[in-house]
Parts: C-alpha cells; sequence; structure tokens
C-alpha cells in the first residue's frame, strides 16, 4: 500500500477528527427539532438529570532510579501523543535585581537550539513532523512539553529530552529575547485592564514581593547567558521534574523510551530549592488611583489577600463565589441588572495552591458611575455576611459550581494535567472528588460563616483606572486618595 504524505496524514486525522464532532451534532439537532415547536420553558422550569458519575481513567505512575516521577495515560482515539513536563522552579525564586530572569530562561532554552541541534534543524525538524517542543517559566513552575503523531513518538521525544537536558542558550537569542521583553514594558500601560491587574498585585502584596514584580529595561540588562546557565542548573534535574504523557501509545513501550532517553540523567545531589517568599499584605486598606484621561469608563478592583486551595473552607467560599458571580448572581442581578452601574461586574475568592491567594470584587463602569459603581458592589460584600442566603441562591450556586465540575474531565489530557497539578503542590490525587463531596454538603449557614470569616472589608484595598476629570463625584467622596505613579523607568543609554 502506498505511503501516505505527511499532508494527507494530517488532513485525514482531521477529518477524523470533525466527523467525531460534526456527526453527533446533527444528529443531536434532530433530535431536538420535534421540541422546537413546543411552548420555551423559563429557565427556572427546566429539570435536568443529576451529572454522571466521573471516575479517573487508568492511569500508571512510577519512579525513575534518577528521582523522575512519570505518569502515562493511554488514549486510542486518536494517533496522538503529548507530554507536560513541571519543573520545581517559578519567577518567584529569582533575585530582585534580575526580574524577568526565569521567563527569559524559558523561551531561551527552546529558541537557542540545544548542544546538539540549531534552533533553525529543530524548528525544521518539526515542522517536518507536524510536532512541536515548547519550555517556559511562568510564577510557580517551569514547563515543558511535546506533541507528535504516533508514528513519530520515538524522533520527536528523543528531541524532547535532549532540550530539557542540554540547551545551549546562544547569546543572540539571549539577546533577541531581551528585545522582545524591552517591547512588552514599552508596551505594558497601553490596556487599562492591564495596569488594575498589575497594580493591584502590587498594592497587596507589595512591589518588593516576587508575586508582584515588574521586569523593568534594569533588570533585564542585569541578565547574562551566565545567569540562564546558573538558573537552569539549579532546578533542571529529573529529581525536580515530573512527566506526564498520553496519548496513542503502548504503556510498556513508552516506560522503555523513557528509560532510554532519561533514565542516565543525572540527579542533583546538593541543589536546593529556596524557602518560598513570605506573604503578608502591604496597603491594608485605601482609595488608590491611576489617572488616563483618554478613557471614558474607569477599571475598578478592590480586594484583600485570600487563602489557599488547601484550606478546608475551599468548597464553601467557591459556593460563596457562586452566590455573588454570574448571570444569576446578586454582583450581575444588583449591580448591572437593577442599578445599570458596570459592564461588567464580577466579585471573587481566587485562592492559589501553596501560597495565598486573593479576593477581588471590580469591574468596569462608566467615570460618572465609578463611585455608586465601588458603594453598591461594597454594599454587596457587607451583605452576604451579614443577611443568609436564600435557599434559591444556594441550589443556583452549588450547581453552577458542580455543573461545571464536569469540565474538568472532558479528555485525558485534563485528567493528566491534574494528576501532575496535585502531586506538584503535594495535595491527595482525589483532592477534586472530595470538593465535589464538599460542594454538595455545603448550606447556608456554611456560606455564611465563610462570608464573615474571609471577608474583611476594613481591609479592602480600592483601585480605580480612569478619567479623573470625568469621575463625578470624585473618589474622595470614598475617602483620601492617592495617586499611583506608572510612569515606565527609562532604558539605560549604554
Amino acid at each position: 500500500m502506498q505511503r501516505l504524505t505527511r499532508k494527507q496524514q494530517t488532513a485525514k486525522i482531521l477529518t477524523l477528527a470533525v466527523s467525531f464532532i460534526v456527526i453527533p451534532l446533527i444528529l443531536l439537532f434532530l433530535a431536538l427539532r420535534p421540541a422546537a415547536a413546543a411552548t420555551a420553558k423559563h429557565y427556572t422550569d427546566l429539570t435536568f438529570k443529576p451529572l454522571p458519575e466521573i471516575k479517573l481513567p487508568k492511569y500508571s505512575r512510577f519512579q525513575l532510579a534518577n528521582g523522575m516521577t512519570v505518569y502515562l495515560v493511554e488514549d486510542h482515539e486518536l494517533p496522538l501523543v503529548g507530554g507536560t513536563a513541571l519543573i520545581r522552579t517559578g519567577d518567584r525564586l529569582e533575585s530582585g535585581d534580575k526580574v524577568g530572569l526565569a521567563g527569559v530562561m524559558g523561551a531561551v532554552m527552546r529558541s537557542g537550539g540545544t548542544q546538539q541541534r540549531s534552533a533553525d534543524e529543530i524548528n525544521q525538524f518539526l515542522e517536518q513532523r507536524a510536532a512541536s517542543v515548547e519550555t517556559s517559566v511562568g510564577e510557580v513552575s517551569g514547563n515543558a512539553s511535546f506533541s507528535a503523531l504516533s508514528e513519530d513518538l520515538e524522533d520527536v521525544f528523543g528531541l524532547f529530552a535532549e532540550v530539557l537536558r542540554a540547551p545551549a542558550f546562544p547569546a543572540d537569542k539571549l539577546d533577541l529575547e531581551r528585545t522582545q521583553q524591552r517591547g512588552g514594558i514599552a508596551r505594558r500601560n497601553d490596556e487599562p485592564e492591564s495596569i488594575a491587574n498589575r497594580e493591584f498585585r502590587k498594592l497587596l502584596y507589595g512591589d518588593t514581593s516576587p508575586y508582584a514584580w515588574t521586569i523593568e529595561y534594569a533588570t533585564l540588562d542585569n541578565i547574562s547567558r551566565e545567569d540562564l546557565l546558573r538558573f537552569y542548573r539549579q532546578y533542571y534535574h529529573p529529581n525536580n521534574l515530573l512527566l506526564g504523557i498520553v496519548g496513542d501509545f503502548d504503556s510498556r513501550r513508552m516506560r522503555s523510551l523513557i528509560e532510554a532517553k532519561l533514565g542516565d540523567w543525572q540527579p542533583a545531589t546538593e541543589a536546593k530549592t529556596p524557602p518560598l517568599p513570605a506573604v503578608s499584605q502591604s496597603k491594608l486598606s485605601g482609595v488608590f488611583f491611576v489617572d488616563q484621561p483618554q478613557l471614558t469608563q474607569s477599571s475598578v478592583q478592590l480586594g484583600h489577600l485570600g487563602g489557599q486551595i488547601n484550606s478546608p473552607d475551599y468548597a464553601a467560599l467557591s459556593v460563596m463565589n457562586g452566590v455573588l458571580n454570574g448571570f444569576g448572581g446578586r454582583l450581575f442581578n444588583e449591580v448591572r441588572s437593577r442599578q445599570g452601574l458596570a459592564y461588567s461586574v464580577y466579585g471573587t475568592w481566587s485562592p492559589q495552591y501553596d501560597y495565598p491567594g486573593v479576593f477581588v470584587a471590580g469591574g468596569q463602569t462608566r467615570s460618572d458611575a465609578t463611585v455608586p459603581f465601588i458603594q453598591s458592589v461594597q454594599a454587596e460584600i457587607q451583605k452576604i455576611r451579614t443577611a443568609p442566603v436564600t435557599a434559591a441562591e444556594l441550589a443556583y450556586a452549588k450547581d453552577s459550581v458542580l455543573n461545571a465540575f464536569i469540565f474538568n474531565f472532558q479528555d485525558p489530557a485534563q485528567t493528566l494535567s491534574r494528576l501532575l497539578r496535585y502531586e506538584y503542590f503535594g495535595y491527595p490525587d482525589d483532592f477534586i472528588f472530595r470538593y465535589r463531596k464538599a460542594v454538595e454538603a455545603t448550606t447556608t449557614a456554611d456560606v455564611q460563616r465563610v462570608a464573615q470569616t474571609y471577608l474583611k472589608p476594613e481591609n479592602l484595598v480600592t483601585l480605580v483606572v480612569g478619567n479623573k476629570a470625568q469621575i463625578k463625584p470624585p473618589l474622595t467622596t470614598l475617602g483620601p486618595v492617592q495617586a499611583i505613579d506608572i510612569s515606565i523607568p527609562a532604558p539605560s543609554k549604554s
């Protein structure tokens, strides 16, 4: 039989994938056509079957002799394989005078090629196989990934292992990445929402906290190739890495391939990960303002530090989020629909896995509605603390959380990602199911208790990005206002 070309193989796979989606949709449409003539029901009159029981797909977990932990999930629906590695690092472990180092290292690790192959050779290799290999470093972890057709798995995985083990970090690619980062610095004040997100974190975590650091021209200039090598050597070791692979493969053969490509990678014996940065709220209250005269609306954020996902009250706080948010939530119904004060509005307890997250409320509003908008959001925060939610609100909020639960398991790759994340942060692998049971058990009293315990109106920090001349009544109606300077320090002339 004649071998299909790469384009023909790809087209065949795409056709197969589309057929899995389109044909069921057509059948569903035909099945629902008779119901179209029926009288439309109000959404409160609709009834739904109970959610199906969800189980984790079969997977295997093992550890190499060098300390690397590996998860394998077989999925033979399509002839594709994908893998993800989590490295125990993150840009929160940078030093304050080299902010941006981790992200630059993560980018150049891929863009700079390896000690065996140039970046151009790698790009050509992957393009010929419709494959990918990517690397990056985020706030709490380093990441590396690959995707490939099943028939190319051995070759692409070999390249993936090469990128992990022997990046080249050439000086010209470091210079290119710094140039791209400088472009980002120059544009960072273009979007009011970006300004609000950045400055709000500084107000809560403090501008010297790694959780609110901002890359500047000066910190980029401090980053050398030797810094990239030092950061890589400190954290990129097999005993500091989790690897997960999902797709169309045989687990025994996959394990042999992993052993062949990564089994002789030597573990670190002395490198130590520094302790996580301490977290405390920097500004405990106050109104802060960024004047942007060109704007016709205000972006508002108000909140305080929050907690972690492993809190025993995480489920009840999620239900509290459901009471506040969404089309049926209090903020939407009251602030947007009844009072007409917002284009968008939200309020959410947003925890993190291993450090305190935030509670943040806010949205976008007309300039002349800024103060009433803030007052209305503050009133809803007080209300959920002082008045019990109704039975209907509780049911709506729990249904919102539980109905979204199934989307955590749309495909095996999502399940694998969750397993890796839980192990990375030290959570039990059945955490998501414990969470679901806790949501189902949440009561009206639980919602009010967590609202009273965790929401602290006296510690709310309020930030507005808007047009001072058009905000009437002025922000001083709310109390003293502190202006924030967002001007960008000029780059060095050297």
